[in-house]
């Protein structure tokens, strides 16, 4: 039975009000607050039940039916709740708002915040070094030119990071989707392409009118308290706005708070960045492997960063790297003077003391910071100075970063004087408020701790009346405030002694003078918590106005954590600084794979890479397990890092800019979506095929493998040559198929290279060394032997070998030009040939003919 089909009349005034909040969040976990417990029920608690594996319970009856009942104490909920979220459920918090001393019938309850995993900011459910991200599409058919168009936003709540692209391809909107790895997904009701989100978590759909554009226009200008978008240079993305309304809507919604760190909007274009495919961020392995997880791979190769947000930030870079001179030579040069200056070493110390400053301010911001986080952010303002001293005088870039991490005086100082040195983790309790800060407070502070000074001049007073020097006056948390005497001397006791406790050896006793005392005592405690968190409340408002400063600071930090990262893995692992240059091109010289040397236990075989404008398409070929893809991913990766500002591991780089990095390198299925290994090859083929410039970087691996050898021969001939001569993208191909290489006798901009191995007894020794030319053979069966393949199937694979290539089965091919690309395959020498070039056809009758064809057909069979 759902809550939602159930009589109200048939139940109790609690569990009516339950039902009228449900009914508001039918979707939704309702957390509904009764004493120290929050408690489930119906299907909300059986859902509870079986996703936190706690016990499902019954409360009451209706309609002769026990209600199911689940719980958890409030005061371990954040667990709950961490497990909730990265399943991707959502949970509205519903607690007491009323007065119980006041309050007929149940206290009054009201929902104060919805949590889901894409706008949650508490530090407890959160990942530090990842981004936690919610995302809106918007998808509309261009009646025009008959396409779907998406508009996309993604917000961050845990940095106010607002942003809006509109990716232009189905393959784009599920690059950006890969990208961004959104902990929830908003999508409109119409949307077409549910493949594309399928894979998600944390999908929510929503209706048609919640993507109005108007509407949107509205809502996001009165967020930033603006007329109009155009000073945040967004009007000309009509989709990706009316994406970011929905966004926005459903945020305010679920928080039922203001927003004061969300104060702008911006759009990223694909025309600022280097555009990676879903593929390729999958085949370069940045920041998760090809197994799921993040072991392995560039970004935990590179992140050392000091704080969490520049773990963040590196990664965001990775994902997204750029095309401007400007930046890019900004933070090249900034990484230099780090090691020059030999700075590292002072800035990362200073930075692990500043913290997760960025989500700090987002809490403050939202109301819900702890306080912890005060005293975080005040220890890391303290920093500032020091930091300040440490960037002075240092180059051009550095000082524009130190302007934005300048002290915030009012701020440090308001935390100093407000915050105890090690406050409690909830405000709840108390005692988070500095001695000092507010006069009253501490006065309650005094009364509620039990006045010890009133209490020593009470026990001194009360000996000198009564004459019992052992008399002592005490307290504690059951019986409140006593006057202990030995039971030796109780007949000594004043009349006026009221007893109160007996003990084994003691007697326990109150006057009229001490339960006034304990009165005001028990008022005051009530008194100073409600002031305490009265104080606590105000420090929100005191440091709202300083936000926007706030925020330029933890990005600051952000960037220049980021860039001393960079410096530190230059140093230690040995990267240079590449060259950027405008004219197209790579030239690396003893490049080498950032993640495989470090994984390797042995010396990493560096190989240069040269591409040049008259030198564009490299065939690779050599043996299985010979280095190739290797080689390949190496050189992407060099330009990736070289397009966000990083060293790069080689001996000297010179990198012109690239617009596009493509890769099909590997081979999976895609079973879900019924497609095989060769229609997941040809898909991601076509895609680079389709989108390649002549600015692109393409990595293609072992291209028609997965059909028939002539099939596939003829697919991947046919791909070099449109690469080669039409695209004239930079590419790297490798390939078993040797005819490929005839390809660099017909095509002046293509050239062979081979990575080496060396053949001895029929064993054979990689030596992972780049060598111009192709390579004299493949060798894939002493790979295969190397494999464990059993002796006797290498042995008739080897008879088989030297019967095929007896036959001298078709391998020449016809020279190209640029006019002719025809792919025509003529087979070598064989005596079936010899016969036809040797028969005049025109002297044949009809009758020697068909004996010729009999003839020919029985020597093939």
């Amino acid at each position: 039975m759902t809550s939602t089909s159930l009589d109200l009349s048939n139940h109790t005034p609690m569990m009516r009000q339950y039902l009228t909040i449900k009914a508001e969040f039918p979707d939704i976990l309702i957390f509904y607050r009764m004493g120290d417990f929050y408690e489930l029920f119906f299907d909300d608690a059986k859902k509870a039940a079986d996703l936190l594996d706690i016990s499902l319970t019954a409360r009451g009856k209706t309609g002769g039916n026990a209600i199911p009942m689940a719980g958890v104490p409030y005061h371990a909920v954040e667990n709950y709740l961490a497990k909730l979220v990265n399943l991707g459920e959502s949970v509205a918090i519903c607690e007491q708002v009323g007065d119980p001393a006041t309050s007929k019938g149940p206290v009054e309850r009201k929902v104060v915040r919805v949590i889901t995993p894409g706008t949650v900011s508490d530090e407890a459910l959160l990942a530090d070094r990842q981004d936690n991200l919610i995302v809106a599409i918007f998808e509309t058919t261009d009646k025009v030119k008959k396409v779907i168009r998406y508009g996309l936003a993604y917000l961050d709540m845990t940095s106010g990071r607002f942003v809006i692209t509109e990716p232009e391809s189905n393959e784009q909107l599920l690059a950006e989707l890969q990208r961004l790895s959104p902990a929830e997904l908003l999508y409109s009701e119409s949307f077409s392409t549910p493949e594309i989100i399928s894979q998600h978590k944390g999908l929510r759909r929503r209706p048609e009118w919640e993507f109005d554009l108007d509407t949107a226009v509205n809502l996001l200008n009165k967020q930033f308290n603006t007329k109009e978008l155009n000073g945040f240079g967004v009007t000309e993305y009509p989709l990706g706005i009316a994406a970011a309304g929905c966004l926005l809507a459903y945020v305010k919604d679920t928080q039922r708070s203001a927003l004061p760190h969300i104060r702008a909007i911006v759009c990223e274009s694909s025309q600022n960045g280097v555009v990676l495919d879903a593929a390729t961020r999958r085949n370069l392995e940045l920041t998760q492997n090809l197994q799921g997880d993040t072991t392995n791979t560039l970004a935990e190769v590179l992140d050392k960063s000091a704080t969490p947000m520049g773990s963040r930030l590196l990664k965001r870079w990775l994902h997204f790297p750029l095309r401007d001179f400007s930046i890019l030579s900004n933070r090249q040069n900034t990484v230099s003077t780090l090691i020059e200056q030999d700075l590292i070493g002072q800035i990362q110390p200073l930075l692990k003391g500043v913290g997760d400053i960025e989500r700090i301010i987002s809490r403050i911001a939202l109301q819900s910071a702890r306080p912890r986080d005060f005293a975080r952010l005040r220890n890391a303002l303290q920093l500032l100075p020091e930091l300040q001293i440490v960037l002075a005088n240092q180059s051009e870039y550095l000082q524009q970063l130190a302007q934005h991490c300048l002290p915030i005086p009012t701020i440090q100082q308001l935390l100093e004087v407000a915050i105890v040195e090690n406050p409690p983790v909830l405000i709840r309790d108390g005692g988070v408020i500095a001695p000092g800060y507010h006069a009253e407070l501490d006065e309650l502070r005094d009364l509620s701790q039990g006045a010890t000074e009133f209490l020593e001049q009470l026990e001194e007073k009360e000996k000198q009346r009564t004459g019992i020097s052992s008399l002592k006056v005490g307290y504690n948390k059951v019986h409140g405030f006593f006057i202990e005497i030995s039971r030796s001397a109780a007949h000594e006791v004043p009349t006026d002694y009221i007893r109160r406790q007996t003990l084994k050896n003691n007697e326990r006793f109150i006057t009229d003078e001490l339960k006034q005392h304990e009165h005001k005592v028990l008022s005051a405690q009530s008194k100073f918590l409600a002031l305490e968190k009265t104080l606590y409340q105000e420090l929100f408002e005191k440091i709202l106005p300083e936000i926007s400063a706030l925020q330029q600071l933890g990005q600051a930090i952000a960037e220049l954590d980021v860039l001393n990262t960079f410096a530190e893995r230059a140093l230690t692992l040995n990267y240079i600084k590449p060259k950027l240059v405008h004219q197209a091109g790579i030239d690396i010289s003893a490049g080498r794979h950032p993640v495989v040397e470090q994984m390797t236990q042995e010396a990493f075989i560096a190989n240069p890479v040269l591409l040049t404008e008259q030198r564009k398409m490299l065939i690779i070929t050599g043996p299985n397990m010979g280095g190739k893809s290797t080689y390949m991913r190496q050189t992407a990766l060099i330009v990736l890092l070289a397009h966000i500002g990083c060293f790069v591991p080689a001996e000297q780089a010179t990198i012109g800019l690239v617009d596009r990095i493509f890769t099909r390198i590997g081979a999976s299925d895609d079973l879900a979506s019924g497609r095989s290994t060769f229609m997941v090859e040809m898909t991601e083929t076509a895609n680079i095929l389709h989108n390649a410039t002549d600015k692109s970087l393409v990595l293609l691996d072992e291209i028609g493998r997965g059909t028939s050898t002539y099939d596939g021969l003829s697919l991947a001939w046919a791909c070099a040559e449109l690469l080669a001569l039409k695209t004239k993208a930079f590419t790297l191909f490798a390939s078993h198929y040797f005819e490929l290489t005839l390809l660099a006798d017909q095509i002046d901009t293509l050239a062979n290279v081979h990575l080496d191995a060396v053949e001895h007894d029929d064993n054979i020794i990689f030596m992972h060394a780049v060598q111009e030319g192709a390579a004299s053979k493949s060798f894939g069966l002493q790979v295969a032997q190397l494999a464990g393949v059993p002796k006797a199937v290498i042995q008739r694979a080897k008879q088989r070998l030297t019967e095929l290539e007896n036959q001298q089965a078709p391998t020449i091919l016809p020279k190209q030009s640029e006019q002719s690309t025809q792919l025509s395959l003529i087979s070598q020498e064989h005596p079936i040939i010899d016969t036809i070039k040797n028969t005049d056809i025109n002297d044949l009758s009809p009758r020697q003919a068909l004996d010729l064809l009999f003839q020919l057909k029985s020597q093939i069979e």
